[in-house]
């Protein structure tokens, strides 16, 4: 019988937990018997969460374009909590959806801040611990748009990007240290994120959705949860995900009228 990894052996810290992946993710592996770590900017749902999960996690509030924020967050967490083995490096957002003569450069600014600042200081916050501990588990959570160009997706596509690479050159970095990295890269997924591109305007945030069946969070975290527990001798480097109504569409031609 193919034996894989039994969850309760995970102590999981998780970035953009308040919401969508995030969120989705806690659930599946508390339900699972880890110990999660869930983080995000919005207490209120933080709460909330952890009113839902119980005892097996512990929330707080994080910032992660502040990495003194992390460190401190990380070097004050109480036992069992702070032996973490599992990072889901998750935040990250989309903003406006303009051409790039046009959009407002703080959007631009914000997604570099979160999507790829973040994530580096995410990584190096809690990489050592899980080195010193003997080994552990990062998953970066990247995009299609990481590979596939779309008008309008130019930074956020770059951001994502840089994620898949990052975590592609962490595999070098941490070779023989058994700690494995996977990149999981969904497409068309139905949760929060084009309300959040969309600054709250609900039409132009359903309009991706409109007349498909999307994925949902849910879809994302069974994976997620999948890539890491698979054998230790085992590494995913990369998971793709799209709606099954979705494909690619790998160029763009201008035709005059």
């Amino acid at each position: 019988m193919y034996q894989t990894i039994d969850p309760k052996e995970f102590t999981v810290f998780i970035t953009g937990a308040t919401s969508g992946f995030g969120a989705a993710t806690a659930r599946r592996y508390v339900e699972a018997g880890a110990r999660v770590i869930a983080t995000g900017r919005r207490a209120e749902r933080l709460d909330e969460l952890k009113a839902e999960l119980g005892e097996r996690c512990h929330v707080g509030v994080l910032d992660v374009r502040d990495f003194k924020a992390i460190e401190k967050f990380v070097a004050d967490l109480p036992a069992p909590f702070d032996a973490i083995n599992v990072v889901i490096a998750n935040a990250g957002l989309a903003l406006g959806l303009e051409p790039a003569a046009e959009v407002d450069i703080t959007d631009w600014e914000t997604m570099v801040d979160t999507n790829v600042k973040g994530l580096m200081y995410t990584i190096r916050a809690l990489l050592p611990g899980m080195i010193a501990r003997g080994g552990g588990h990062v998953v970066t959570v990247g995009s299609v748009a990481g590979d596939y160009p779309y008008p309008g997706g130019s930074v956020y596509g770059a951001t994502k990007a840089f994620v898949k690479q990052l975590a592609l050159n962490l595999r070098s970095d941490v070779q023989g240290k058994n700690i494995r990295v996977t990149n999981i890269e969904p497409g068309l997924t139905e949760t929060e994120f084009s309300l959040v591109r969309f600054k709250g305007d609900d039409s132009k945030a359903a309009a991706p959705y409109a007349n498909t069946e999307a994925m949902n969070a849910d879809d994302i975290a069974e994976s997620i949860v999948w890539s890491t527990i698979l054998p230790r001798h085992v590494n995913i480097n990369r998971v793709q995900m799209m709606a099954t109504t979705q494909a690619f569409a790998p160029f763009d031609i201008y035709r005059e009228d």
